[in-house]
């Protein structure tokens, strides 16, 4: 297995740089439990580029409106046809919000509509185990954004595997703290970064 970068999706709209601090805590994270060979820092690849064919995973995630321009459409549905998989996080845990709302848009237009994810899927079982499906972030159980628990992931599937992978459970502020906070924590709530990575990698 080739050297994995974790890689963030930078387009034109909206505030795609707005969880910095997640790529250094997963590539932390992916270090310390898997063998993995992961590159100490991650990348930032626009999706109008056809750099984006080199990553097999690529993590999107932002609060304000999503359009994708024509070029970065076409450039994101060759790399979900080449087998590449695509994390979408809604930064806003908000299903009523902007992101959420023209995100979903925009993933359908490019390669379908995401379904709900069943929490048998595999994806929950890759590395880590979680019996529940998706574990629930604090913003969730904090009643901020929507007031609402999110028990399911969703996803767009292509031949049996994840092609695009859907959240609104806001992943992006529970994983986006420095990694030495970690060892200050009784749960390292980052594992399920490692089940993606994982799934990404090998289904």
């Amino acid at each position: 297995m080739s050297t994995f970068t974790f890689a963030t999706a930078q387009y034109d709209s909206g505030d795609w740089d707005s969880a910095p601090l997640v790529p250094p805590n997963i590539i932390d994270t992916i270090a310390r439990y898997t063998e993995i060979e992961v590159t100490p820092t991650g990348v930032i690849v626009s999706l109008a580029s056809p750099d984006l064919l080199r990553y097999p995973l690529v993590y999107l995630t932002g609060h304000l409106p999503v359009r994708f321009s024509d070029v970065e459409r076409k450039q994101l549905r060759e790399f979900l046809d080449r087998g590449g998989m695509l994390f979408v996080d809604d930064h806003n845990h908000d299903v009523d919000g902007v992101f959420h709302k023209t995100a979903t848009e925009e993933i359908t237009r490019t390669i379908g509509e995401p379904k709900e994810l069943p929490n048998n899927h595999p994806l929950y079982a890759a590395f880590f185990k979680f019996t529940d499906g998706p574990p629930t972030t604090s913003h969730e159980l904090n009643g901020w954004g929507d007031n609402l628990v999110h028990k399911n992931l969703f996803a767009v599937m292509r031949e049996g595997r994840i092609s695009v992978l859907y959240s609104s459970k806001d992943y992006s502020s529970e994983w986006g703290y420095h990694p030495d906070t970690k060892r200050f924590q009784s749960v390292d709530n980052t594992k399920f970064a490692v089940n993606i990575v994982v799934y990404a990698l090998t289904a």
